[in-house]
């Protein structure tokens, strides 16, 4: 079993490495003048179990070409198996035509890394289920629920609890997490004229005087979970908290959240957090090295993964 990291969450890749007590790969990656991607992979790898960790978050298009690139020189290599190890899967939110004439680009990406060479892909709360059928490969979907719950149970008296799903769609995921934790459950209603915007509409669910955490798979530019926010104190909300997987943070929203209502918002670091992130008081990052760690040992074991959850 060897980790080989890309360019996209190098502390992420040393924390699982450590986890794990090996060493890193050694390889190098870099651009050309044109900004090609370039990869050479600087040991011998034939005959391996290689895991390469490269989540395709911003700028989605480089990353991505660097996870295709490493993957087919691993090939070239003679890589025993090659697993894809993207902790936030990109272009996830293209998964169906929407309108007319438009891509089913996660399709097109699954595609493309198993035309590249991967034998199989290790994620985490992908934002559709139905990604996984993307895949002509095996595909292991990590939860974040688990570390999420410990964290909740740590910091919350469980007592008054609500567990807000922004959407109809996210639905499961915030039932499971409040039936962990044994909460209540409610729901935002809300309309979204155009991408990037969302216009809160109802709160489905009682919230008065309770603490509200908000459970969702990603938080982009901010605005619909600051918008949720507000309107869940609107209806009475004691305070309101928020438990997301995929940071993703683009722009100015660190600086958002920083303003907004919400007391804390809870992140993993699937996607390595910027500077402006890092500096925001109300927002605190969760280490899943040691869940995704344990999952490559045991995908190499030929072991459960399942059992991780249970």
């Amino acid at each position: 079993m060897k980790l080989l990291p890309c360019n996209s969450n190098p502390s992420l890749a040393r924390d699982i490495a450590n986890h794990l007590g090996l060493q890193l790969v050694d390889a190098e990656i870099k651009r050309f003048a044109d900004m090609e991607v370039f990869v050479e992979i600087k040991e011998n790898v034939r005959g391996e179990d290689i895991f390469v960790l490269q989540s395709t978050s911003f700028p989605a298009n480089d990353n991505i070409m660097e996870l295709l690139i490493t993957i087919d020189a691993l090939r070239r290599a003679s890589a025993k198996r090659i697993t894809a190890v993207i902790p936030y899967f990109g272009y996830a939110r293209q998964d169906r035509k929407a309108a007319p004439r438009t891509p089913i680009s996660a399709k097109l990406v699954a595609n493309l890394i198993t035309s590249a060479g991967a034998d199989r892909v290790l994620t985490i709360d992908l934002h559709a289920g139905q990604i996984q059928g993307f895949f002509d490969i095996p595909l292991d979907n990590l939860y974040a629920a688990p570390v999420f719950v410990r964290d909740i149970k740590k910091d919350f008296d469980l007592k008054n609890l609500v567990v807000v799903s922004p959407d109809v769609g996210g639905l499961v995921r915030a039932r499971a997490i409040a039936s962990k934790i044994g909460a209540e459950l409610a729901i935002v209603d809300k309309r979204r004229p155009r991408a990037g915007v969302s216009e809160v509409m109802n709160i489905i669910g009682e919230v008065d005087s309770k603490n509200c955490i908000i459970v969702d798979d990603m938080v982009d530019s901010g605005g619909t979970l600051c918008n949720a926010a507000e309107a869940l104190l609107v209806k009475g909300a004691a305070s309101v908290s928020a438990y997301i997987t995929h940071g993703i943070l683009s722009g100015k929203a660190s600086e958002r959240i920083a303003n907004s209502k919400l007391k804390n918002l809870v992140i993993t670091n699937s996607i390595e957090p910027s500077a402006a992130t890092l500096s925001t008081k109300n927002i605190k990052i969760i280490n899943i090295a040691d869940l995704l760690g344990e999952a490559i040992r045991n995908i190499s074991q030929e072991k459960s993964v399942s059992t991780l959850f249970d």
